[in-house]
């Protein structure tokens, strides 16, 4: 199966926002600005 990344977004008050399941390193931290800038 190898290695599966998810990321999870977390707001102010430690509630998970947002999750990306099956995240790949070489795209994931445009994807985070992305959602983070209402992009996505």
């Amino acid at each position: 199966m190898g290695v599966v990344r998810t990321t999870y977004v977390i707001d102010e008050e430690g509630v998970i926002e947002h999750v990306m399941p099956k995240v790949k390193p070489d795209t994931n931290a445009e994807e985070i600005l992305k959602y983070l800038n209402g992009e996505g």
